[in-house]
């Protein structure tokens, strides 16, 4: 099968982000004999990509077409919007010169990369199957950058109907999300729930990282660990200097935040635990060097804004949390509460609550064994749902199916 995969942030386990969905699903579809196109920007691969406007070559056999696309998490709205349409148009010139395909596959964000993934299979008449990672302009519009009543949101609106209703499957990330894509009026048929997954060969429980230990101080103490996006849907500033703050207050020296990743929200973050002796700053570490940092720790953090759109999120920190075999403490009280709650995998505190996340991280803090049996059925977790050969082998079905209404 000759596969056309759209994805504007492509990128390797290299990259600073955790964004490896697409790399992990492409390579693997080349290990089973597929021929696998990648059109993707240049923002998150090697400096070679990024000396044309249009550059091609090759990564682990998928061939990769990208486009010079500058993006950078601490860019404004509006110059979000632009790389977007930047890359829409380079990404539809890109798809429309790659030749023929079976099927073609564009995943978002931005929802834009479904515009390129449609008009290539218009014209080439070829089956179109759209994965959403997010449900958008909805989740835009709950964290207030879009006016619900505004022409953006109206237009991006119009946008993810017009996606939803064209592509022959929607393969959407969470329950909650594909609910979202029902709920627009998308026969239930059509869509298809495909998690994140768990790299269990990349995390595995283990020993602690003895550098980490020793540059951060960390011998002898219960670790919280962060790793991901530090911007204002994860929104760490509401809730961790308070948590670390309070654990201070209350004379527990043994508990250490260690933090990793970078962001808009990151010089907030910073500002409000200056003056905090049990928060460490790691800074933005590539996707291969995470799990030493999940390792290190004794609990995971997955925290997200107090906004309802974002409890349908999937995000790539929890499941290498599960795979690292350590507890997850989430804030959202959609699926990922679930999850951990009904496998004795994890905790639940409110959103923004960072008292409530103190008194959890020094109940565990306390109970060593408790906390082995969370980070015990966390892995087993990840083994038996979220393992990535067995999701890629799910999304090779749907892109079989769908390229076999073309045949």
């Amino acid at each position: 099968m000759k596969v056309l995969y759209l994805h504007q942030f492509f990128a390797t386990r290299d990259s600073s982000l955790g964004l490896i969905r697409s790399y992990e699903f492409g390579r693997r579809m080349v290990e089973r004999g597929h021929h696998v196109t990648i059109v993707t920007s240049s923002s998150r691969l090697p400096e070679e990509y990024d000396r044309r406007l249009f550059a091609r070559g090759d990564i682990d056999g998928m061939q990769v077409r990208s486009v010079r696309v500058r993006y950078s998490n601490y860019m404004g709205h509006l110059r979000r919007m632009w790389s977007f349409a930047l890359f829409t148009i380079g990404a539809t010139w890109l798809a429309l010169s790659a030749g023929k395909h079976d099927v073609v596959f564009a995943t978002s964000t931005p929802l834009t990369v479904g515009i390129p993934g449609w008009i290539a299979a218009a014209v080439k008449r070829t089956p179109f199957v759209f994965e959403v990672r997010d449900l958008w302009p909805e989740a835009a519009i709950q964290m207030g950058a879009l006016k619900r009543s505004g022409l953006v949101a109206r237009l991006t609106k119009a946008l993810e109907r017009f996606l939803y209703r064209h592509a022959t499957a929607v393969i959407a990330l969470s329950p909650g999300m594909a609910e979202g894509v029902i709920a627009e009026g998308i026969d239930p048929a059509r869509v298809h729930t495909i998690p994140n997954c768990s790299d269990l060969d990349l995390f595995h429980p283990g020993p602690k990282a003895t550098e980490l230990v020793e540059r951060f101080d960390l011998t002898g103490r219960f670790v919280v660990g962060y790793a991901g996006a530090i911007g204002p849907t994860n929104a760490l500033e509401a809730s961790v200097p308070d948590a670390a703050r309070t654990l201070a207050a209350r004379g527990r020296h043994d508990v250490v935040f260690l933090i990793a990743g970078e962001g808009k929200s990151l010089p907030e973050l910073v500002t409000r635990t200056r003056d905090l002796d049990n928060v460490r700053m790691v800074g933005p570490q590539p996707k291969r060097a995470v799990p030493e940092l999940t390792r290190t720790a004794d609990l995971l953090l997955t925290l997200f804004a107090d906004v309802p759109i974002l409890a349908t999120n999937s995000p790539n920190k929890f499941f290498d949390a599960l795979a690292s075999g350590r507890p997850v403490l989430v804030n959202q009280p959609g699926w990922m509460r679930e999850l951990v709650e009904d496998n004795d995998a994890g905790v639940y505190v409110p959103a923004g609550d960072g008292v409530a996340m103190a008194d959890a991280i020094e109940a565990l803090a306390d109970d060593p064994e408790r906390t082995a049996r969370l980070g015990r059925n966390a892995r087993l977790l990840a083994e038996r749902e979220f393992g990535r050969d067995e999701q890629a082998e799910r999304l090779l079905a749907v892109l079989g199916q769908a390229a076999a209404t073309r045949r």
